[in-house]
């Protein structure tokens, strides 16, 4: 009952930008944190950057600087600029969001979802 849709991803030069966008909708009570993960063939998925509902934002280290993340909690929105790309930012991009759902609004813990990912290519 909860959805996570990407958007925005594509084909861009090495120095380019590209913004990613993720709607979540559904049966939610409230959304602690979103954010944005990515693998690489052949790598692990990593936290690429955060938001919790009150502001606070966490960035990997290979993106700060480059990436920033937004998050409208009114809207359950959540979105990554992307710019000055690498190569090595090529990647498949997954929003996340840590949220209760309805049906379970007095648990102790959110629930994590996942969107279906967006293909991410940065050439040299």
């Amino acid at each position: 009952q909860v959805r996570l849709v990407e958007s925005g991803g594509g084909l861009v030069h090495a120095g380019g930008s590209l913004k990613l966008s993720c709607a979540v909708s559904g049966r939610i009570f409230s959304i602690n944190t979103m954010g944005w993960y990515r693998q690489a063939p052949g790598k692990e998925r990593e936290l690429v950057a955060s938001i919790t509902r009150y502001g606070d934002k966490n960035y990997a280290e290979s993106v700060s600087g480059r990436f920033s993340i937004s998050g409208i909690y009114a809207d359950n929105r959540v979105s990554l600029q992307m710019d000055s790309l690498k190569p090595e930012d090529t990647a498949v991009y997954y929003c996340t969001a840590a949220l209760f759902p309805r049906a379970h609004r007095d648990s102790e813990n959110p629930e994590n979802y996942w969107g279906q990912g967006t293909q991410v290519t940065v050439s040299s």
